[in-house]
């Protein structure tokens, strides 16, 4: 009996060492907790320039945190994404810091070594670039509500949304139904995807959450960060259309979709109009008036509407939302 029970008490305890391997990784939602961590000062935009928009010529790197002193890292000629990138199609390094000194590589022979906030790309004898660390904001980031805007959340109530909570200070919940019905609309919102270096880049555990129209046609937020964009990355409009840029930034840099929302039409019950969106992530166009013949992903099999309410989904993942507001036609 004593045997047995000990191979019981190993089962269980096997069982149980499973069970925590399968937990996801921790999500950090507060930038200075996350500064304790030395790869959160590595991770990040290297460029010749900050703004978004303007070309900055030569290159633009984007350095993801893998976790353990461990990165993955995306070389883009012409600048980083939005400001000069020729295309989507970037190099791919990876690397880890050791002594003090992050060195990444290429298949190709690039070396990339990043010490303190400036990182120095060579291939060869030939140095390709030597940037600084920059911190890109969006141009809409803190943009004011027009004076016939409904504010849904200004950092204060949160009346305007069905379950609205704060956390980490004035900060909106995910997971949240706005309160009221909306027609054609231009709604601005800004979102913050939390730190977890160690869940896989373009996991859909890494910083999920999205903003879905009418419980029909989904705009994804994820962390999307440094990686190529597919159909349900950050900025897709959820299995039906890529973004046409990566405009993702880092993990906890605030971010804003700027979206142009225009409803189907019915006659006699019969749809005559398809929607149409047109979005900007961080200021750029990533779908311009882009025709919706039905709903995205599982809103694809839900009836179309003229009118609906806003939903910024909850997927477990700790996205944070501040000044969200919304133009009706």
């Amino acid at each position: 009996m004593k045997k047995r029970t000990l191979i019981i008490t190993s089962l269980a305890l096997a069982g149980l060492a499973i069970l925590e391997a399968a937990k996801p990784s921790s999500a950090i939602t507060d930038p200075g907790e996350a500064a304790k961590d030395p790869d959160f000062a590595v991770q990040g935009e290297y460029a010749a320039s900050a703004a978004i928009g303007k070309d900055s010529g030569g290159h633009g790197l984007q350095v993801v945190a893998l976790g353990d002193g461990k990165f993955q890292a995306a070389l883009y000629k012409g600048g980083l994404p939005g400001s000069g990138a020729e295309n989507n199609e970037f190099t791919l390094f990876k690397g880890e810091t050791k002594g003090g000194k992050t060195t990444l590589k290429a298949s190709g022979g690039e070396t990339v070594v990043i010490t303190g906030n400036t990182a120095t790309g060579i291939k060869g004898d030939e140095k390709l670039f030597v940037y600084d660390r920059v911190e890109r904001k969006s141009p809409t980031l803190g943009k004011a509500a027009p004076k016939n805007a409904k504010v849904l959340f200004g950092g204060k109530d949160t009346d305007r949304f069905s379950a609205g909570k704060k956390l980490d200070g004035e900060l909106l919940k995910e997971g949240v139904v706005s309160m009221d019905s909306f027609g054609d609309f231009t709604l601005h919102l800004e979102f913050r995807t939390p730190y977890k270096p160690k869940t896989k880049p373009g996991s859909q555990d890494r910083g999920n959450s999205g903003v879905y129209i009418f419980n029909n046609y989904e705009t994804q937020i994820l962390d999307s960060f440094g990686i190529k964009g597919e159909f349900n990355f950050c900025g897709a409009l959820y299995r039906k259309k890529p973004p046409a840029v990566n405009m993702c930034l880092p993990p906890l840099a605030w971010q804003t979709y700027d979206l142009d929302f225009t409803t189907p039409r019915f006659k006699d019950g019969k749809k005559v109009k398809n929607a149409r969106i047109t979005t900007r992530h961080n200021g750029v166009v990533i779908h311009d008036d882009f025709e919706l013949d039905k709903g995205t992903g599982a809103g694809g099999g839900r009836p179309e509407k003229e009118k609906g309410q806003i939903h910024l989904q909850g997927h477990g993942n700790p996205v944070r939302f501040q000044n969200i507001w919304l133009v009706e036609k």
